[in-house]
């Protein structure tokens, strides 16, 4: 376990001082000029987030739970899907939310970049217009969606778990 933290750890370390645009050249190689190339960046730009929170949600954990899902006959498994998967999961979905964040920036900015359509073109052509009601707009839009998806998604999500773990305010 230790190698793979000194290993894939230091590698995810790493990515994670590197902006998700960086990705788009390699990208664009890869792909070429598609929305795979798009798709690629905004993976790339959410999946440190999420591993990092991920790893640090179960490294972090009380090792009594171990211990004692251990003593209780808890193995395998089981260990996982019982005992450090539930007690991870609020630290999976601060992980899942960064990444969201992070996606959604690395989209946008893609689509500045990359002419395709989508917001980040929407943007893009109130500048080429010097339409500045178009680009309030757009950004406004972009926001909307921003809080829609954190409060709705998210933020029921993290309800849920509130609730189920006993967390949630009486």
């Amino acid at each position: 376990m230790s190698l793979l933290a000194d290993t894939v750890g230091s590698m995810i370390s790493g990515l994670q001082a590197l902006p998700s645009i960086c990705w788009l050249p390699l990208a664009l190689l890869w792909f070429g000029l598609n929305d795979n190339a798009i798709l690629f960046v905004v993976v790339m730009g959410s999946f440190v987030s999420i591993s990092v929170a991920v790893e640090d949600g179960v490294r972090n954990l009380p090792p009594t739970y171990v211990r004692g899902a251990k003593t209780l006959g808890a193995k395998g498994v089981a260990l996982y899907t019982q005992v450090l998967l539930p007690a991870s999961l609020p630290s999976i979905l601060t992980g899942a939310k960064l990444g969201w964040a992070y996606a959604w920036r690395a989209l946008m900015a893609g689509e500045l970049l990359f002419v395709s359509v989508g917001l980040g073109h929407m943007l893009m052509v109130g500048r080429d217009l010097g339409d500045m009601s178009q680009v309030i707009g757009v950004m406004l839009v972009i926001i909307a969606i921003g809080l829609f998806t954190d409060r709705v998604i998210f933020g029921n999500a993290e309800s849920l778990v509130r609730e189920r773990f006993g967390l949630s305010r009486a």
